[in-house]
């Protein structure tokens, strides 16, 4: 990240205190200008390990807090660990690898608490140990790589020495610069063969003269590719091109040559400026229409469009403590709302009278409905559509009142329609699984009119990272 021009402030051995969120951790500091006999301001590090010494670069200062970066290392803290990526502290993930994974853990389930107690303001009961990740590599079924035609440099790189082929990227967005692209040559997130897919793409656009997609002029052919695999060994593969292109098919041809393990191989023209597929066609190139994964017998059927938790480890933990949380009898109505592939719902099933599952995308409902019938399951309905407009008291009213309600909504939380709508419905027992723990508690809070959390589980989804999944109990 280039430095604020207009600050040129090093403080020296600073003290790394704790941990803070945002992947951040916290020492406190005083500039020229501040009382001598104050605390000092908040100073948030990037890197840094509870009991490191460093110097730190100041790149933002408020009245209240600073923000910099480690430009020396003078002590390690005892508890600091060597990177296992090569990528660390310039691709904008991972950013815990320094921390053991039990100092992660600790920071995770204060994080969640502090944001229920501090942002929602929430009365909260003890909450359970946070169930950790048995792998912390190699643990994600998905992820997303972006191209680009002009990728992110490292400091000791000359752009005048570089020739057009070495200047494109396959890799992650660097921090969060929307347009700045790092290239990866090896990532440890998920098992084979991902990184080879990855490489062989990038290297066959450039050895037949292909364009990397510039995200600023909305302009070349490679764009994205999505890389999915599953516990039984199936793969998916998502190629998007920013245009249409006679070099489209041959590119394909070459990969599922090079890669017969490819169960799955579509691709997508997008040429709209945003990279998601939510709206576009994903056409079948070759192999089956879905990879699949099964939890306690159950099979679950994942398509190009299908929102399946990225760790399938740690999804079963998750599920298994939802359907805990949702103490069904067998007689009780349940409502699962944003219900993906309907895993969850299909999940409780077997312990409830009625499922309804809610989501946005079809072709999700559509494996929904695929996996309902493939397992043996009649009492699940499924719905597709904008959940504040599904979700009326017309529709609660044709297919019943939810003894139980289990919510799992994206990062930005629920519309405040649907908050309304659920406090009229008025189910017994809500279960709110969150991957934002900070607008679960901003929904929890309108909630909390009528409810009160009775239960917490932080579960950690993705290791190495600040990101932490959680479930609230939550009854009348």
């Amino acid at each position: 990240m280039p430095r604020n021009r207009k600050l040129d402030i090093v403080l020296k051995d600073i003290v790394i205190e704790s941990i803070a969120a945002e992947g951040k951790s916290i020492a406190h500091a005083r500039l020229p200008e501040d009382d001598p006999d104050s605390p000092g301001r908040v100073l948030f590090v990037e890197f840094a390990v509870p009991g490191d010494v460093v110097d730190v670069r100041i790149t933002r200062k408020k009245k209240s807090f600073l923000e910099g970066r480690i430009v020396e290392l003078k002590k390690a803290s005892a508890d600091r660990l060597e990177p296992f990526c090569t990528h660390f502290g310039i691709c904008g993930g991972c950013r815990w690898q320094p921390l053991p994974y039990d100092i992660q853990l600790k920071a995770k389930q204060r994080q969640v608490y502090e944001q229920l107690t501090r942002i929602g303001h929430l009365q909260v009961p003890e909450f359970n140990p946070i169930i950790g990740s048995d792998k912390t590599v190699f643990y994600r079924n998905k992820l997303e790589f972006s191209a680009s035609d002009r990728r992110w440099l490292l400091p000791d790189e000359d752009p005048e020495g570089l020739g057009e082929e070495q200047k494109c990227a396959l890799g992650f967005h660097v921090g969060k610069f929307f347009d700045k692209i790092l290239d990866i040559s090896h990532c440890s997130l998920q098992p084979s063969p991902s990184n080879e897919i990855r490489l062989f793409i990038k290297r066959y656009a450039v050895e037949n003269g292909l364009s990397f997609y510039n995200i600023r002029e909305n302009r070349g052919l490679l764009r994205n590719i999505f890389i999915r695999t599953a516990v039984g060994g199936q793969t998916m593969l998502i190629v998007c091109f920013g245009e249409d292109s006679p070099a489209i098919v041959p590119m394909l041809e070459s990969i599922r040559s090079e890669f017969p393990a490819i169960t799955s191989l579509y691709y997508v023209v997008n040429t709209k400026k945003n990279d998601s597929i939510t709206d576009q066609e994903c056409i079948l190139f070759s192999g089956d229409e879905a990879i699949y994964e099964e939890m306690e017998g159950l099979r679950f059927r994942i398509g190009p469009k299908s929102f399946y938790q990225t760790n399938t480890g740690q999804a079963l933990k998750l599920y298994r403590a939802a359907r805990e949380f949702a103490d069904l009898s067998g007689n009780e109505v349940v409502y699962d709302l944003y219900t993906g592939t309907g895993t969850i719902a299909q999940f409780v099933s077997g312990r409830a009278s009625k499922v309804i599952g809610i989501e946005y995308v079809a072709e999700a409902i559509e494996d929904a409905r695929t996996n309902a019938a493939v397992n043996g399951i009649d009492n699940c309905e499924f719905f597709a559509g904008d959940m504040k407009d599904i979700l009326t008291d017309s529709f609660i009213q044709e297919h019943g009142r939810p003894d139980v309600m289990i919510v799992d909504p994206p990062r930005a939380g629920m519309h405040p329609d649907v908050v309304a709508t659920i406090l009229k419905a008025a189910p017994r027992r809500i279960v709110y699984v969150s991957c934002n723990p900070a607008s679960q508690a901003r929904d929890i809070a309108m909630l909390s009119e009528k409810y009160k959390i009775t239960a917490v589980q932080p579960v950690d989804m993705f290791p190495h990272t600040q990101h932490v999944e959680n479930i609230c109990k939550l009854e009348l």
